[in-house]
């Protein structure tokens, strides 16, 4: 008996239909994202009038005025507040320190023992305690307070405030006017905002000014605190000398009057022996601190007078110094950003301002940059 065989045959022509449509699929994929990156390619940049560009320079100007007048308005806050703060502590420890009568003393024998190292020079006397005044002015006010509230510190807030300010601004500028991002900062990069070369690294454009977090990462703003501070030699340095100087050569001439008295007594002392000497003494010193007690309430009215006349100055100058005063950071750099506005207006033809407008084939579509 014979058995049928029945053997299935697929035809190849199905095998052939599939691999067709996936090459077809495959071919369609590669053509559209051809034609994506040929539309890409082909697409115009954008150009930027010189006109336009020009206007730009003078919003970014005006920008660093406003943000520097924001922040005076910030340090002036905070310096009354360490003006406040110094005012409190001269009242209340540096003026009953001097005028307390131990202290006196001490500062009669000062006096005597610069008398005999000054080979006749009077002023030597009157420099020499005005240095020693000046020392603890600074370690019973200004260092104290500084450790709450210190013009150093707030010189370099202001600095990163301004900064802050002026980058919102920029970006606000950037979309007025639609320029494109690489373009504007191709421009940001031409602007100078810290110049302290050499070394190099102490430069750095408007683009890096602003494009640093933190500053202190940059070595031209370290540089330029640093240069501000080396100017200013600490917080509030000089802030009392010139209140110390007058202060310090009443109190010269004081003491050697009454160095003079206490001499003529020791010699009267010695001459009447010694219990009667030491009664004069005792008696010459009761007098003095009498004396003292009696001056005090005029010394200390003396001594506010002088130095509040001398601190208000003095305030005044760490807030308006351009070199060294708390704004002076801001300062330095709102200047150079002006100065180089100056110069490109000043280099550049005047021109009416245009829109800004997409290039067209016949156009340069290289570097757009001015």
């Amino acid at each position: 008996m014979e058995r049928l065989v029945t053997v299935s045959v697929v035809p190849l022509w199905g095998a052939e239909t599939l691999n067709l449509r996936f090459l077809l699929i495959t071919l369609i994929l590669l053509m559209a994202g051809c034609s994506s990156t040929a539309h890409r390619v082909t697409e115009p940049p954008v150009v930027v009038s010189e006109a336009t560009w020009r206007q730009i320079d003078q919003d970014i100007d005006s920008a660093s005025l406003l943000s520097k007048a924001e922040v005076r308005r910030y340090t002036r806050g905070a310096m009354e507040r360490w003006r406040q703060q110094v005012f409190q502590r001269t009242e209340t420890d540096f003026i009953p320190w001097f005028t307390g009568y131990w202290t006196q003393q001490w500062l009669s024998m000062r006096v005597s023992w610069y008398k005999l190292n000054s080979q006749g020079e009077a002023d030597s006397v009157v420099n020499r305690l005005t240095l020693y005044l000046q020392e603890q002015y600074h370690q019973r006010v200004l260092d104290p307070v500084a450790k709450v509230t210190d013009p150093n510190v707030i010189m370099g807030d202001a600095v990163a405030l301004y900064v802050q300010m002026l980058d919102v601004s920029l970006v606000e500028i950037r979309e007025r006017y639609a320029v494109p991002q690489q373009q504007f900062d191709r421009r940001l990069n031409e602007i100078p905002a810290i110049s302290l070369a050499p070394p190099p690294a102490r430069n750095a454009s408007l683009y890096v000014l602003t494009h640093t977090e933190p500053l202190t990462a940059l070595p031209a703003y370290v540089a330029l605190i640093e240069q501000v501070r080396g100017s200013n030699n600490g917080a509030g340095a000089g802030l009392s000398d010139a209140g110390i100087s007058s202060v310090a050569k009443r109190a010269s001439e004081r003491l050697e009057a009454q160095i003079a008295t206490r001499s003529i007594a020791s010699a009267v002392a010695a001459a009447v022996g010694r219990i009667a000497g030491a009664a004069i003494s005792v008696v010459t010193a009761g007098i003095g601190a009498i004396s003292n007690e009696s001056d005090r309430p005029e010394a200390q009215a003396q001594m506010r007078k002088s130095l509040s006349a001398a601190f208000d100055k003095a305030w005044l100058g760490l807030m308006e110094n351009e070199t060294n005063g708390v704004m002076a950071g801001v300062n330095y750099i709102s200047g150079e950003i002006d100065d180089s506005m100056v110069e490109r207006s000043l280099s550049v033809p005047q021109a009416p301002a245009t829109p800004v407008r997409p290039a067209s084939f016949s156009d340069d579509v290289g570097d757009t940059s001015p």
